[in-house]
């Protein structure tokens, strides 16, 4: 997982008790998944958008030559 050992992780857990205290680790991790989640959501609709517009685009190329065809 990242390149960190148990070890590490072990002295980040912790620094983040020492920082934050064993009373808001729970509200900490908390808003740290909500931001992961709100992060990959945001990361999806952005995924989404950028296929919509793949697809007008292509459509849109399709009703030009068929325009040209017309012509």
């Amino acid at each position: 997982m990242f390149g960190l050992g148990t070890q590490e992780l072990l002295i980040i857990l912790v620094l983040v008790m020492i920082v934050f205290g064993a009373g808001k680790l729970p509200q900490v991790g908390g808003a740290l998944g909500k931001g992961l989640r709100n992060f990959k959501k945001g990361m999806n609709d952005a995924e989404e958008e950028i296929e919509e517009a793949k697809v007008e685009e292509i459509e849109n190329d399709k009703d030009k030559k068929e325009e040209k065809k017309d012509a």
